[in-house]
């Protein structure tokens, strides 16, 4: 399987951070490009896009000022194949990346995400209260995987508060 190409820039307005790509993002070089991962409906009803995006279009974010990676690089069919050693490493990239890239807010698509990149034991949704890397806002959001058995009106409200942050 193949990794799946970072989508960012300096200063991006929001970095959203995934666990690790899937195995139709890697056949197809997109993020989020499951067809039940919700990733896409979730910004457009969110109001973060103008428009439901395909994960083709997946480009196209950069120039709203948003960016995707992920914790971990490998694709695999379900997170929890992720090992502790891949979370390791996944975990000083990504630092680096952010510190880098020096994104206003990094926003983890997954309560998940963020627990394994902060090291916490538990989290609130929205704002944290510190940055693992100072300077930036982290943003704990729910995850857009179809696994997940929270409402999608409720996952929306969570990112319209990401959408009023900015």
């Amino acid at each position: 399987m193949k990794e799946v190409e970072d989508r960012v820039k300096d200063h991006l307005k929001v970095l959203f951070v995934g666990f690790n790509p899937s195995l139709r993002s890697s056949e197809t070089g997109h993020h989020f490009a499951n067809p039940n991962n919700r990733f896409w409906r979730i910004l457009f009803e969110a109001g973060l896009t103008p428009r439901k995006f395909m994960p083709s279009e997946d480009d196209l974010l950069l120039a709203l000022g948003f960016g995707i990676t992920n914790i971990v690089a490998r694709p695999t069919k379900a997170a929890d194949e992720i090992s502790k050693e891949e979370y390791r490493q996944g975990r000083e990239i990504l630092k680096q990346k952010i510190a880098r890239l020096r994104p206003r807010i990094v926003c983890y698509v997954g309560k998940g995400v963020y627990l394994q990149f902060s090291g916490r034991k538990t989290a609130p949704w929205g704002v944290q209260p510190e940055a693992v890397v100072p300077g930036t806002i982290d943003f704990v959001a729910p995850s857009s995987s179809g696994l997940v058995r929270m409402k999608l009106d409720e996952m929306v409200a969570i990112y319209q508060k990401l959408a009023e942050l900015l």
